[in-house]
């Protein structure tokens, strides 16, 4: 039996990670991460549970990478801190991989496999090739598995441009081939499945860069995924065309800068590139900086230049500023309050919303109707999208013709099991998510977020009391500490009744010859938790700390 379980990316965005298993073999295609949601403060990641695998493996022959993106690869370093298996990915996406495992001191203990576009390698009884998407990160690849049960077909993270200015052109021809051959399942990304038509052509978007570039009279400076390789390229080539140095700024922009470089993917003369230092002595008009921060994120170059807190890019009235990308939702408020810093300091902004700035990596409607038409699968599968997305792409193979009891709507940790040629629902598996605190994993749960949420939404009040443990007499206190909750010096008189409160609970104390001082702790928070929302509708987080002496 040949089975398919996703243990995250289905009815999420972010996660992305699927096992593939036949008999006793097992085949991994991706580790994503996701960034924590608003009612997870404190926590910086958030990676897949691998428990369904960890007593299977020495069945795991191998994980498969299809692209570079962090919702692929940003929780390899975890995942290979349990499981040593072979990598096996393109050469860019391996050498960003690199980078990552390097920082956890995993690099030299892991094995890694450059593959290119086109090669055919065998896991067991799994016969891969890789075939070339095009996708917002360069080097990326879809998958054909051939298996005893049938081929599969994972799409990875792809889009249908036929004017990529990188030349890496989703190869059609090689999906088209299995669907003449036949296909068992077809699994393809849903993330974009809510817009119609086709992706706006990376070309369209350099026309929009090249009119920027020449009306421009200040300084550049353009906010781009560092990913975003092909991008970053069009504007190197633009500074290059219009006579403009290039500076490049943030770690991320830097590392992934270096690594195209090295690996062939962008071409930026010896001499168009210069350090933030030097470009403060040259004219505005021969500058253009491309930076990180398109999405916010707090600690990204433009957040810092918007702030005014970068050490050494500070903004000029006369400034353009680009944010080469869509806003991300969840992102939306961090990004307009850069806009809005932005305009105050005198930089004219330009992004999405009111100019064709920024082409998606992800497949419209059309293209994905094209996928569908060209393997005709027997079976489909949606992944890689919150439920909507996979309900609407489910509607959408509809259109193309598939018959509804061949199209499988699955979330994490749903089995997909083929057998003679037929695919059925198994039984679920454990899935879940970890969550990463600086170098905590998954000592986070859901008890220790609402704590913090209430910390964040009502504070703290922390009691201190020493009690003689004989008598169970006052010996210290009470004291009142509050912390986001009230401003004690205008709060005193409460405060000075609250002390009252927990006075009458130990005078209330019955059996003096056995004091149980931890359910004297909880009748102290019940007692204060009832004053407080009384007096003014607040539920403060209650630490009573007992010292029985």
């Amino acid at each position: 039996m040949l089975k398919m379980i996703p243990l995250g990316g289905l009815g999420e965005i972010g996660l992305n990670m699927m096992v593939v298993e036949c008999d006793q073999d097992i085949l991994i295609l991706d580790a994503g991460l996701m960034f924590p949601e608003e009612y997870m403060p404190g926590v910086d990641v958030v990676i897949p549970d691998f428990q369904y695998l960890k007593d299977q493996k020495q069945d795991i022959k191998a994980i498969i990478l299809t692209h570079g993106h962090e919702d692929h690869i940003g929780a390899m370093p975890f995942f290979l801190k349990e499981f040593n298996v072979p990598v096996y990915g393109t050469s860019f996406t391996i050498e960003l991989l690199k980078e990552k495992l390097r920082e956890h001191h995993l690099l030299q203990s892991t094995i890694l496999h450059k593959v290119k576009p086109g090669e055919v390698a065998r896991f067991g009884p799994f016969t891969v090739e890789y075939i070339r998407v095009n996708h917002s990160i360069v080097d990326g690849v879809g998958l054909a598995i051939e298996t005893p049960e049938g081929t599969l077909i994972h799409s990875g993270d792809f889009k249908i441009d036929q004017t990529p200015v990188d030349g890496q052109v989703t190869d059609l021809g090689r999906f088209a081939s299995y669907g003449e051959k036949g296909v068992l399942a077809l699994f393809s990304d849903s993330t974009n499945v809510e817009k119609e038509g086709f992706t706006l052509s990376e070309k369209e978007v350099r026309k929009t860069l090249e009119a920027i570039f020449e009306s421009s009279t200040g300084r550049l400076i353009v906010a781009v995924f560092a990913s975003n390789i092909t991008r970053i390229q069009q504007v190197v080539s633009l500074a290059v065309k219009f006579g403009r140095k290039v500076v490049f700024s943030g770690k991320s922009m830097k590392t992934n800068v270096r690594i195209a470089k090295e690996e062939g993917f962008i071409q930026v003369p010896p001499d168009a590139e210069v350090s933030e230092s030097a470009a403060d002595r040259l004219a505005d008009d021969k500058v253009v900086m491309i930076t990180t921060g398109s999405q916010g994120e707090p600690m990204s170059s433009l957040t810092r230049i918007a702030q005014n807190r970068h050490k050494s890019i500070k903004v000029k009235k006369g400034d353009t500023i680009i944010l080469s990308s869509r806003f991300i939702p969840g992102n939306e408020k961090a990004i307009t309050t850069i806009i809005n810093n932005l305009y105050r300091m005198g930089a004219e902004v330009i992004y999405e919303k009111v100019s064709a700035i920024h082409s998606s990596g992800h497949a419209y409607q059309e293209e994905l109707k094209l996928m569908l038409n060209l393997v005709k699968p027997r079976y489909f599968i949606p992944i890689h999208g919150e439920y909507r997305h996979l309900v609407k792409h489910h509607h959408l193979a509809m259109e193309t013709g598939m018959p509804a009891e061949n199209l499988i709507l699955v979330e994490n940790g749903t089995t997909v099991c083929f057998q003679d040629g037929k695919a059925t629902i198994g039984a679920r598996v454990h899935t879940g998510r970890i969550l990463v605190d600086g170098k905590g994993v998954g000592d986070v749960d859901e008890l220790v977020l609402r704590d913090r949420r209430r910390l964040s939404g009502d504070g703290v009040v922390i009691v201190l009391l020493a009690v003689d443990d004989q008598t169970g007499e006052v010996i210290y206190g009470p004291d009142i500490v509050s912390r986001g909750f009230v401003f004690e010096d205008q709060s005193a008189s409460m405060l000075e009744e609250a002390k009252c409160v927990v006075l009458e609970v130990v005078d209330e104390i019955t059996n003096r010859s056995h004091i149980d001082w931890a359910d004297v702790g909880q009748d102290i928070k019940r007692g204060l938790k009832r004053f407080f929302y009384d007096l003014v509708e607040r539920r403060p987080l209650i630490l009573p700390i007992i010292m029985p002496l």
